[in-house]
């Protein structure tokens, strides 16, 4: 029988050095659903994920995959377990062709599964077509479509994604959404920090609105996307 819940953060603090950011965060993620982490910049958002990620120092709570805490972990030996982060700002190697970036994030990884090159490329046509150009020399829609195919290429089970849709055209944005579609289509579970709420209520099962480092409201996403009113009240924007 497989696991009911496959992340679960429970009363989770974060800082900064001294600058508190988390307060107490509990949050559940089922096998094959997606959860967006709501809220204006500056809530906590991408720090929630960086936490989850071993990228962000946590002074108290627990971070359990697959029922095993990983707080205190190194980022690799997480993203080894099966957790896959795609950054906000992309972080791609721009003197390194696409070919060579997706090369990369198989080899950090190291985890068998179905994303190989193929996948990708099937995935992202337009890496294909790219493949023998610099990281560097791609558009913003092509960067974040490389960063996640970089980030499948370690076969992970749980995708992070900060912020995917930050500084795209609208039709990148729209691209870049269907891809995501199809991701959990395809049974991969999701993480979605984004302020955009238009383009996560599209995906997502269910949210969470952070305000202040805490969680603020949480429900089922198709309440929040179909309720202009609950919008208004919650997200206050």
């Amino acid at each position: 029988m497989g696991l009911s819940v496959l992340l679960r953060v429970e009363n989770l603090h974060s800082a900064y050095g001294l600058s508190r950011v988390l307060f107490g965060l509990n949050i559940e993620v089922r096998p094959g659903e997606c959860i967006c982490l709501l809220g204006r910049n500056g809530v906590g958002k991408s720090t929630t994920l960086r936490s989850i990620m071993g990228l962000v120092k946590v002074s108290a709570g627990r971070v359990l995959w697959k029922d095993k805490d990983v707080v205190g972990l190194p980022p690799n030996v997480i993203a080894r377990r099966g957790i896959g982060y795609v950054p906000e700002d992309r972080k791609i190697f721009g003197a390194l062709t696409v070919r060579e970036n997706l090369e990369i994030g198989a080899r950090a990884a190291r985890r068998p599964g179905r994303w190989g090159m193929d996948g990708i490329y099937g995935l992202f046509p337009k890496l294909h077509e790219l493949r023998d150009r610099n990281g560097g020399l791609l558009s913003g829609g092509e960067q974040q479509m490389l960063t996640i195919g970089r980030t499948l290429m370690g076969n992970p089970e749980l995708l992070l994604l900060d912020e995917p849709s930050e500084g795209l055209a609208p039709l990148a944005v729209e691209s870049l959404l269907q891809n995501i579609i199809a991701l959990k289509r395809d049974g991969l579970t999701i993480v979605l920090a984004e302020q955009f709420f238009e383009f996560s209520l599209r995906v997502a099962d269910r949210y969470y609105i952070l305000e202040k480092g805490a969680i603020k409201h949480t429900g089922m996403a198709a309440d929040l996307r179909d309720d202009k009113a609950l919008r208004l009240r919650l997200l206050a924007f």
